[in-house]
């Protein structure tokens, strides 16, 4: 992987391009080049993996002059591309050449055969255009800003805080409270946004006046047809899963496993370990004191079963908080996932060893192992009256579990994406009004956005719709943002083998029982497992990448400390008393440990990403005043 920069009409040298330069320590490049009426500017860092030597440098420009790319990323289908571009000699044999001569000569539609993880920005000098495009499933993040005098982009948000005003646009606030992260297009900073996953952002340069719009490159879901037994159906899911490993393994460096003790990344190790030519290293974190959150004793089993060389790391209540400040610079947008902490601890131990890993994520989102998808196909068989019913139980009960409490409220409701708004939330509307006295508006249109794009409503069930939904919502911008910011932090690529573009057009056009029944998660996953791995890893309870804190909340002072200071920036945007309330609730037994994290963490990225008053005017020199006039018309959502 890498870190991109581009610039229309805005100049920058190697110190901008070294804010990012974790991302790709083993080489900068600037290219300058004139396209329509403006004047380009293309930056990279370079972190060497599929071609070592000189000829996979970037910027990288075609033959003809036409064409420059600056890309991050894998495409693992290249060779297959470059057997369809005949005639065309290649100085090297990385990816990148072999995108950019495909995206030159079928144009910018052929990124629709890419199957990989990528996001790039591409110059067409002749016809004065500037493309970024971002993978269908959003693995790595692309930003920008522009208005009609101006254009930047860049992998990661800090190379462009300097251009713009660092406010918080409120709407963002309100949302990232209801929904726990921010999906593209929006990003907590006024005027910086992000390419949604699967989209392309065109801006025209042809003109003195830049306009963009945007559109997607991806199909419409599937809608099962002809449907294999399940046996044939486990048969063939199981052949793609191994081709996407074995793909993935494609490197001139080591590469390695991020090992949990569940069964999808033992499925990648198990795969990767077969086809690897070397003896694997595999990589998990625990916790030091004694939780069913730490997974190490299992994944040591899994490693020994294996035959990896297993290393890992145990993190504490003292590592967690200290290490937040760092983590909301590092991921640069706030998130309600306790995860991203063990995530950095992780990533760090596997840099010290290798340069690259496989990740066992997005096996839940597409094959159903999350609860919330049993909940959808309980409302089947619910009568009509039992739901008002199971909540009077629940208050009398005093059902203290968020996952509970949130499955019944949003029972309640017919509507799909109502209901899936209520599944989603972490703070409702009320209580959003309470903390911050705004009213929450974006989260049900971006949710009905893709919900729109992907033509959901045809698809059979509601539990699919959803899996739909999360596959490119919140596993791209919240679980897949973290991990490639963290682990590129650390200047480690994260390779996804479950999220292969192949296994996942097949995966989608599966009827709903072959992916989560009533009682069972991931069953045609787990039904392929049990041919190559012992019963006790595939049956194994299920943990996901947790953490003690609800444990951990519970038990420290400093939580009050932190968030009730009346000093802090967070204080000037948060009502204490209603903070205060929260914690209150979960020393009481209530389960709030997301909304806490999701404090704290929007309380240390305030920190971190807010300048003070004083500072203001240092972070917007004149010539990137932002205009009165609106910025860019989209074609869908704001800007």
């Amino acid at each position: 992987m890498c870190g991109i920069l581009g610039a229309i009409d805005r100049s920058f040298d190697t110190s901008l391009l070294r804010q990012i330069r974790h991302r790709g320590p083993d080489g900068l490049g600037i290219a300058r080049m004139r396209a329509g009426v403006h004047q380009a500017v293309l930056g990279h860092c370079r972190l060497a993996i599929m071609d070592l030597s000189p000829s996979g440098h970037q910027p990288m420009s075609t033959d003809c002059g036409r064409y420059a790319i600056t890309y991050n990323g894998e495409v693992y289908n290249h060779l297959e591309l470059r057997k369809s571009l005949a005639n065309q000699a290649f100085r090297g044999p990385c990816d990148t050449e072999t995108i950019l001569y495909c995206l030159a000569r079928n144009g910018i539609g052929s990124v629709k055969r890419f199957n990989g993880i990528f996001a790039f920005g591409l110059v067409d000098s002749e016809h004065g255009k500037l493309f970024l495009a971002r993978d269908p499933f959003g693995v790595k993040p692309l930003y920008y800003w522009g208005n009609a005098q101006g254009f930047v982009f860049s992998s990661e948000i800090r190379a462009l805080r300097n251009l713009v005003n660092a406010t918080v646009d409120p709407a963002a606030l309100a949302e990232v409270l209801r929904l726990r992260y921010l999906p593209a297009p929006d990003t907590l900073l006024k005027g910086i946004h992000k390419v949604r996953p699967g989209h392309i952002v065109e801006v025209d340069l042809r003109s003195p006046e830049l306009s963009l719009r945007e559109y997607p490159y991806f199909d419409p879901v599937p809608v099962a047809a002809a449907q294999p037994s399940q046996a044939e159906a486990a048969e063939h899911y199981g052949f793609l899963l191994e081709q996407a490993v074995q793909r993935q393994l494609l490197s001139e460096v080591e590469v390695g496993v991020l090992l949990s003790g569940g069964i999808d990344s033992a499925l990648v190790a198990r795969f990767a370990q077969k086809h690897a030519p070397y003896r694997l290293k595999a990589f998990t974190v625990g916790f030091e004191e004694s939780d069913e959150a730490d997974e190490i004793a299992a994944a040591t089993q899994t490693a020994r079963t294996i035959g990896l060389d297993h290393s890992f790391v145990r993190v504490g209540l003292p590592d967690f908080l200290e290490i937040l400040p760092r983590i909301a610079s590092i991921v640069e947008e706030p998130l309600a996932t306790a995860s991203v902490v063990p995530m950095f601890y992780l990533s760090g131990l596997a840099a010290a060893h290798v340069k690259v890993v496989l990740s066992g994520q997005g096996a839940d989102e597409v094959m159903g192992g999350y609860r919330r998808y049993q909940g959808e196909l309980l409302r089947r068989y619910l009568p009509a009256g039992a739901i008002p019913l199971l909540s009077w139980a629940a208050r009398v009960l005093r059902v203290r579990n968020d996952a509970v409490q949130r499955g019944l409220t949003s029972a309640r409701e017919k509507d799909d994406l109502r209901r899936f708004l209520e599944v989603y939330t972490v703070f409702d509307p009320n209580q959003i009004r309470r903390l911050t006295g705004l009213e929450e508006s974006l989260a049900s249109q971006r949710v009905q956005y893709f919900f729109d794009l992907l033509q959901c409503s045809r698809l059979p069930d509601s539990a699919v719709r959803m899996m739909s939904l999360d596959l490119r919502t919140n596993l791209a911008d919240d679980l897949l943002l973290y991990t490639d910011k963290i682990t590129m932090h650390h200047s480690l690529e994260c390779r996804v083998p479950l999220l292969d573009a192949d296994l996942i057009r097949y995966a989608e056009g599966l009827p709903c029982r072959y992916r989560r029944s009533l009682w069972r998660g991931k069953v045609l996953h787990k039904q392929f497992a049990t041919r190559v791995l012992p019963d006790w890893v595939v049956h194994r309870k299920k943990n996901g990448f947790f953490t003690p804190t609800k444990r951990w909340f519970r038990q420290t002072g400093a939580i009050k400390e932190i968030l009730l200071d009346s000093k802090s920036r967070f204080s000037t945007y948060f009502d204490r008393s209603a903070v205060m309330a929260v914690i209150d609730a979960h020393s009481k037994g209530m389960d709030r440990d997301r909304q806490i994290f999701l404090l704290l963490s929007l309380y240390y990225w305030m920190k971190e990403w807010l300048c003070a008053p004083e500072d203001a005017k240092q972070l917007q020199p004149v010539a990137m005043t932002l205009p009165a006039a609106p910025l860019l018309a989209r074609s869908a959502g704001r800007l």
